[in-house]
């Protein structure tokens, strides 16, 4: 058992039961059925809900992963093996896919999470020694973006045969300022006080990424005459994506804050929902008109951007 990770195998084999006894001899292939996800469980006296959502993209902090002992077993009960290119998450399901982008280098790697961990709450995955020098990291905590993915198979089986998938693009430059910039204000982010019983109604749950649209209230101000009250102008309608026609898309994001924040830095629109935001420019009437968005993008650090058709999405 690696060390460090006794007390997370404990907790975690009620949930996916004895199977996740030792494995002996060296690993295999591995499959990706079935796909487990688990209770709720609690190590160290704090409560972990897996859960499956289709879109996850967070900027954190990523530790290595001690290997300890070759014959140890992940959560899902695989062998572990030091030089695959896995994971370790506190809840998303196993195994699940995700990319992994270094904020300082902008250097991205396809992972494959088998495990759980790390049981620390500064520290959003745990990255496998194989994982940890693909994505040129020499230790943690490192500040990483976490995006939950679905790869091409040929990737998938890649990491499952314990090799290298593919090569992924380099985050650009204007996008690792932006998630550098969010992740320092979550650090800075004071921590929430403990629930305390209440005989009032809970607050309606806020949507994913909505702690960084809200502003503060502003202070009551002091009471003053009361002024002649005057219809206040409506604000201007944002510019809507007319069907048709081309766009550059520049990125797409899971927070509507961090596509906010990328569109108004760079000059472009924030198109979407349903949990994805898309930072793009546009639209274009043809293919040829659209290199003005290219150039654009160009011009802000944030070089070959694609065209592609406008589906209004």
């Amino acid at each position: 058992m690696r060390s460090g990770n006794k007390a997370v195998f404990a907790a975690l084999a009620a949930t996916f039961g004895t199977g996740m006894a030792l494995a002996q001899g060296p690993a295999a292939m591995v499959e990706d059925r079935p796909v487990l996800l688990g209770e709720p469980y609690s190590v160290a006296g704090v409560t972990y809900r897996p859960a499956d959502p289709a879109a996850y993209d967070e900027p954190g902090y990523a530790e290595p992963i001690d290997a300890g002992s070759k014959s140890a077993t992940t959560a899902n009960g695989e062998t572990f093996v030091a030089g695959a290119i896995t994971a370790a998450h506190k809840s998303l399901p196993l195994p699940s896919y995700v990319e992994v982008t270094a904020l300082d280098s902008g250097r991205t790697i396809l992972v494959r999470i088998n495990d759980r961990g790390p049981m620390r709450n500064d520290r959003i995955i745990g990255l496998s020694p194989g994982a940890m020098a693909q994505l040129g990291l020499a230790g943690g905590p490192a500040p990483v973006r976490v995006r939950r993915v679905n790869p091409p198979d040929q990737d998938q089986v890649a990491l499952r045969r314990h090799e290298h998938a593919a090569e992924r693009l380099e985050s650009p430059p204007a996008l690792l300022k932006v998630l550098r910039e969010r992740l320092t204000k979550t650090a800075a982010s004071p921590a929430m006080p403990p629930p305390v019983a209440s005989t009032l109604k809970p607050a309606p749950r806020m949507r994913a990424g909505a702690s960084f649209d809200t502003a503060p209230a502003p202070p009551a101000a002091l009471a003053t005459p009361a002024a002649p009250r005057t219809k206040a102008p409506a604000p201007p309608a944002k510019p809507a994506m007319t069907k048709g026609g081309y766009v550059v898309q520049v990125g797409a994001f899971s927070s509507r804050a961090n596509a906010d924040a990328l569109a108004k830095r760079i000059g472009a629109q924030v198109h979407g929902g349903e949990g994805l935001w898309r930072v793009r420019f546009g639209p274009y009437p043809t293919r040829q008109a659209a290199q003005a968005g290219v150039r654009a993008a160009a011009a802000q650090g944030l070089a070959n951007m694609p065209i592609m058709a406008n589906d209004e999405r």
